[in-house]
């Protein structure tokens, strides 16, 4: 492929980690989080550096190995090919855990703004499931088309949020601040359990490496993409989400399917909750179109080794991996269809805790295989460090979603025995 055919350049690279971060996490999570109160700070802290040190190390392997795959190649390279096709299955059920967290998400903004079409699960699953498939059609439209959807939708909610969360800043009441650990937990637990919540808001750093191939002159750009867009992204967050906390009581933003359009509405009137509340749900369409396009690109790249099945890498005459489109559409689909009758928060966070343990594995391995086989003593102990917090937030991640995910991973080796098997055969 050469560089003028490379659909993706450094602006649409970026937008592809920002919005792919930015998206459910920073608009739903001051919900999930509001039983810990100010004690978040905490494991806000550790999250955002451990993930700054996860994108150094992410952006030094995408300069050694720029192909397509991204955690999948990084694990590939480094460790073999069964460790490539666990890191590929697990990252792969992330993205369709996060497409499913997304579109509930999504579900939340549209009903801050048309509560009728939210009234009843059936309604609301009905109205996530809508924007999951029109971002699928975009993104079988092609690279190209995707990449500028995500370019304008990011713009489009990083500039409110960053506005929303200076302006409301000077609004914060100190008093919901207290007390500072209304949960009664250890500050420890606290820590472990916030860190599991928050890295949600924070994965998608690594989405410039997946289509490595696409983009131009990619050792540079997706390196710089990945650092600038994590930087960007975390900053804010971190701002919007710790503001909300001081904005509303925790009894409230507990009950909230929008939080951040409901602080707004509490500060300005309804019409400014309206506005947040269509920036969240152009936020939640962007991370959908993201998480499709990184969800058939990864098992595309797997599927070219011979480790996943061979339709994930059939393209149509646009370059779209259609099959690979559709069934992680299909995969989230039904997770949302099989717990519509859970609330919007417990759904989310359900779906959240494990997209985040399928996740944690590809961390671990990538910061594994730069600490193996990368050299330069700063960005090895920043892959040291990236690795430490990637094994601690597994510890937040709770049992229930541990198990899922371990499961969902060991359905995945009798598909990769059964390939090996059958090229040994040919």
């Amino acid at each position: 492929m050469t560089t003028s055919t490379r659909p993706l350049g450094f602006w649409s690279a970026t937008a592809l980690v920002v919005g792919s971060m930015i998206g459910s996490g920073t608009f739903l999570l001051p919900a999930t989080l509001a039983p810990y109160g100010a004690a978040t700070l905490i494991g806000w802290g550790i999250t955002l550096c451990g993930a700054l040190l996860l994108a150094v190390t992410f952006a030094q392997l995408a300069k050694r190995w720029p192909q397509t795959g991204g955690p999948y190649v990084f694990a590939r390279n480094a460790f073999g090919e069964l460790p490539g096709f666990m890191v590929a299955w697990s990252y792969w059920i992330s993205m369709w855990c996060a497409i499913a967290a997304i579109a509930v998400a999504f579900t939340g903004s549209v009903g801050a703004i048309f509560p009728a079409l939210t009234a009843t699960p059936v309604r609301a699953a009905s109205c996530g499931l809508i924007a999951l498939w029109a971002c699928a059609g975009v993104n079988l439209l092609g690279l190209r088309e995707a990449g500028r959807l995500q370019l304008l939708t990011t713009v489009l909610k990083v500039v409110p949020l960053l506005l929303f969360g200076l302006v409301a800043l000077w609004f914060v009441d100190t008093r919901h601040y207290v007390p500072f650990n209304p949960s009664g937990e250890s500050l420890g637990s606290v820590a472990a359990a916030t860190v599991a919540l928050t890295l949600w808001a924070m994965i998608g750093l690594e989405a410039a490496t997946v289509p490595a191939e696409s983009v131009d002159d990619a050792p540079r750009t997706v390196a710089r993409a990945t650092v600038a867009g994590t930087a960007i992204a975390g900053v804010a967050t971190v701002l919007a989400c710790t503001t909300v906390l001081g904005l509303l009581p925790a009894d409230v933003l507990a009950r909230s399917g929008a939080p951040m359009a409901d602080a707004a509405a509490a500060l300005w009137g309804p019409a400014a909750g309206t506005v947040l509340a269509v920036v969240m749900a152009i936020s939640c369409v962007g991370a959908l179109n993201g998480w499709t396009l990184l969800s058939a690109q990864l098992p595309m790249a797997a599927a070219r080794d011979g480790v996943l099945p061979r339709a994930f890498a059939h393209q149509t005459r646009n370059g779209a991996p259609a099959f690979g489109i559709i069934v992680s559409c299909v995969l989230a689909t039904v997770l949302v269809i099989s717990n519509y009758n859970r609330s919007l928060v417990d759904l989310f966070k359900f779906s959240v805790l494990l997209s985040t343990a399928a996740t944690l594995l590809p961390y671990v391995a990538g910061a594994a295989a730069w600490l193996w086989r990368g050299s330069g003593t700063a960005t090895r102990l920043a892959a040291a460090g990236a690795l430490a917090f990637s094994l601690y937030a597994v510890a937040g991640v709770g049992t229930e979603a541990l198990l899922w995910g371990l499961a969902l991973l060991a359905a995945g080796l009798p598909i990769y025995f059964w390939l090996r098997r059958s090229r040994y055969m040919k």
